[in-house]
């Protein structure tokens, strides 16, 4: 009987415990957005610009983080996808007149289809074989956006140039500012959209297909449907933020889509952490931020260090990697473990 009163006891504390943590989670969610929506009015327009391009950033690893990090597919060919979806909003609002926001779902739309669509044969890789194949997606795109056939749309070698759009009903916001909304108010969409996905069962299947896929395909699951899935869903959020991060730049260029920028996407996820919603924010800040700060470093050392900042860029890496094997989202959990384990060693004490 003793026993019996103790667990009815501790579950409603085990549910109120839970319940603190919903509560503190929330609250984190909330300031973060406000902290967000406030921040525009407190930096300089560049400064705007650059964590705009943090928002796109982030989706666009997000979208990677669901592809690798939940569903174990190697892709480095994202910036493909990229550029489609850049490439889409353009030609939409410069070519056929449509106006700048109705854009941006048809580019997530046409980059789902891609996405599914190249997931049909990558059903047949897997490993480096699949990251290869996408290597070569993002190796071909800006050379067939070059295409003499497709340049009248495209507009070749030299892109495609966007006015940024103004704010709408007389908002007293700057054209950048009133971008860094629209790519924030997405932004939330799509990682609420992601937080839910990965909860539910959809979520589980897709880490089941990751950690055992023989087993997954005993238990009932589709495997074939639930990559491909993947894939389409993955390629939309990078479409999503390529349509924007044309908008925020104003121009769209096959050089913008070099393989570089699928290599960082790589590197976004793996600094964030792998099978993360939140860590992408940190990946995103890192690739935006730390090739700056790379060249700023290079300059105060002088004319004879011109040629490292990639070199300080790979340094700021590997010290990363070893400081964080787990990625930024891997080393807060521990924190919160440890600092868990020292609250919990004290009031024993």
């Amino acid at each position: 009987m003793a026993g019996a009163s103790q667990r009815l006891t501790a579950r409603p504390a085990g549910v109120q415990a839970g319940a603190s943590v919903r509560m503190w989670h929330r609250l984190g969610i909330a300031a973060a957005l406000a902290g967000a929506a406030v921040l525009p009015f407190a930096v300089s327009g560049y400064r705007v610009y650059q964590f705009s391009q943090v928002l796109i950033y982030a989706m666009a690893l997000l979208g990677l983080n669901l592809l690798t990090g939940y569903n174990g597919q190697i892709s480095l060919g994202h910036g493909a996808f990229f550029a489609i979806g850049g490439y889409t909003t353009a030609i939409l609002v410069v070519k056929l007149g449509v106006p700048y926001w109705a854009t941006i779902p048809v580019a997530g739309i046409v980059c789902f289809v891609a996405g599914f669509l190249f997931g049909f044969p990558a059903l047949r890789l897997g490993g480096i074989y699949l990251a290869l194949a996408t290597f070569a997606l993002a190796l071909a795109t800006p050379q067939l956006l070059k295409f003499k056939a497709v340049d009248e749309w495209t507009g070749g070698v030299q892109g495609l140039l966007l006015s940024k759009p103004k704010a709408p009903f007389g908002l007293p916001l700057t054209r950048d500012q009133w971008l860094y909304f629209v790519c924030l108010a997405c932004t939330a969409l799509l990682f609420w959209a992601a937080a839910n996905l990965v909860r539910g069962r959809i979520g589980r299947a897709m880490v089941a297909i990751r950690e055992h896929p023989v087993a997954a395909e005993a238990m009932g699951i589709d495997i074939a449907f639930y990559k491909t899935m993947t894939f389409g869903v993955s390629a939309l959020y990078t479409g999503i933020a390529g349509a924007l991060s044309g908008m925020v730049a104003g121009v769209v260029a096959p050089d913008s889509f070099g393989f570089f920028l699928s290599l960082s996407f790589l590197v976004g996820i793996v600094v964030g952490g792998l099978a993360s919603i939140w860590g992408v924010i940190a990946g995103a800040l890192f690739i935006e931020l730390v090739p700056i700060y790379a060249d700023q470093i290079a300059d105060l050392l002088g004319e004879s260090a011109k040629a490292l900042p990639w070199a300080i860029y790979g340094v700021l890496l590997i010290g990363l990697m070893y400081m964080m094997p787990t990625g930024a989202a891997g080393a807060v959990r521990a924190v919160v473990r440890r600092l868990g384990r020292l609250t919990a060693g004290s009031k024993s004490g």
